[in-house]
């Protein structure tokens, strides 16, 4: 009996440890960040080789997952001001900023020697982008909104990633889709903001691009969804190189960037948080699907 509980205690703790390691390097927020990554690649690759997708999808997870890491590091006191956050391992005291600094650092090292086995410039950007997040737009957060533009370039490196990945070339076509997932960033991150506008305050932070819920920052949004929108279906053009979206699959994306736009008018009006968890959804929604679509626009032409 005394066996059966000792086990039963250890994998309890096991479970933990790893629910722990799951939270601190935020395991959905990174798995969104990777499926950008091997979405890019798709869209490059000539020929698709397992072994560069298996270490583009593990090394981009540790550097995202590296990234959370410190992040959560340098805000763990303002974590345990605000509900969604209070109760990660680091605010309440489950794990100790030893072994979080320790997890980070592992993470960093074998990050960007996956990826510097792909090509050089798939490490370099990497690092680029643990740097940019680590040591401008985190501290930049609690001191002005421009915080979300120096996180929006670290945060659109991911899609090109995966087309350095496969070429090892940084041309117009990985701009794009840097473009993209840049503009994207903002009425995403706004609508967060939005929604996380009290909680945020508590902490420290103020992430709306006007400091208040008002119409100002809505008619930001909408801009930022605009370009958004123009950027995404810019390769219709064929003048963006071999990065060429087809004219029904721009139709296609067209379509979905109107129902951002839509809810971004709704909020514009209604200037409620109801509208502004639409918009943030829709956004998601967005992202993912145009990534798919890109890709899937790839094959059949």
């Amino acid at each position: 009996m005394q066996t059966l509980l000792s086990s039963t205690t250890k994998a309890q703790t096991l479970a933990s440890i790893f629910d722990d390691l799951k939270q601190v390097t935020k395991f959905r927020l990174s798995v969104s960040v990777v499926f950008s990554s091997i979405a890019g690649y798709l869209l490059a690759a000539e020929t698709i080789q397992i072994n560069i997708l298996l270490m583009l999808a593990v090394g981009g997870y540790f550097m995202v997952g590296a990234s959370n890491v410190f992040n959560q590091i340098i805000e763990r006191d303002p974590d345990k001001l605000m509900k969604r956050t209070k109760n990660r391992p680091l605010p309440t005291g489950r794990m100790s900023v030893t072994t979080a600094m320790i997890i980070g650092v592992l993470l960093t090292i074998f990050g960007l020697a996956i990826l510097y086995t792909i090509n050089p410039k798939t490490a370099l950007f990497g690092a680029i982008s643990i740097f940019l997040y680590i040591s401008v737009y985190t501290p930049l957060k609690p001191v002005t909104p421009l915080a979300v533009f120096a996180g929006a370039i670290p945060g659109a490196i991911p899609f090109m990633l995966g087309w350095v990945a496969a070429t090892g070339k940084f041309d117009i076509e990985p701009g794009m889709l840097f473009l993209i997932q840049f503009f994207w960033q903002f009425p995403h991150f706004w609508a967060i903001g939005w929604l996380q506008h009290e909680e945020y305050k508590k902490a420290g932070f103020n992430l709306l691009p006007t400091g208040e819920k008002n119409r100002k920052a809505t008619i930001q949004i909408l801009l930022y969804t605009v370009w958004m929108i123009l950027v995404s279906v810019f390769p219709v053009l064929k003048i963006t190189g071999s990065l060429y979206l087809s004219p029904v699959a721009a139709i296609l994306i067209f379509l979905l960037g109107l129902i951002m736009l839509y809810y971004g008018v709704e909020l514009h009006k209604k200037q409620t948080d109801k509208i502004a968890r639409k918009l943030m959804l829709a956004s998601v929604l967005y992202i993912t699907l145009i990534q798919v679509i890109y890709v899937i626009d790839k094959f059949l032409h």
